[in-house]
């Protein structure tokens, strides 16, 4: 059985490789993602409402600001910043 070292040190790896297949990702199949977790896990979101709601809202709100300056990068033929 590998120590917790061996773990820790293939972890870069292993985070290279996610970093690699997000960028593949579209904007598309990315908020496909998203919303396949948020059916996975809508009973506990649904029992954490009151707990977390303010941080939800904040984290869509940057979400749509993203997808936003996205749509408008693509649509002038640039990059987003």
């Amino acid at each position: 059985m590998r120590d917790l070292s061996s773990v820790r040190e293939g972890w870069d790896e292993v985070e290279e490789q996610e970093t690699r297949l997000l960028r593949q990702m579209t904007v598309q199949e990315g908020i496909g993602h998203l919303l396949a977790l948020y059916r996975a896990f809508e009973s506990q979101l649904q029992q954490t409402e009151d707990v977390f709601r303010a941080e939800r809202l904040a984290y869509l709100e940057e979400l749509q600001r993203r997808l936003a300056r996205l749509e408008a990068a693509e649509a002038g033929g640039g990059r987003p910043d």
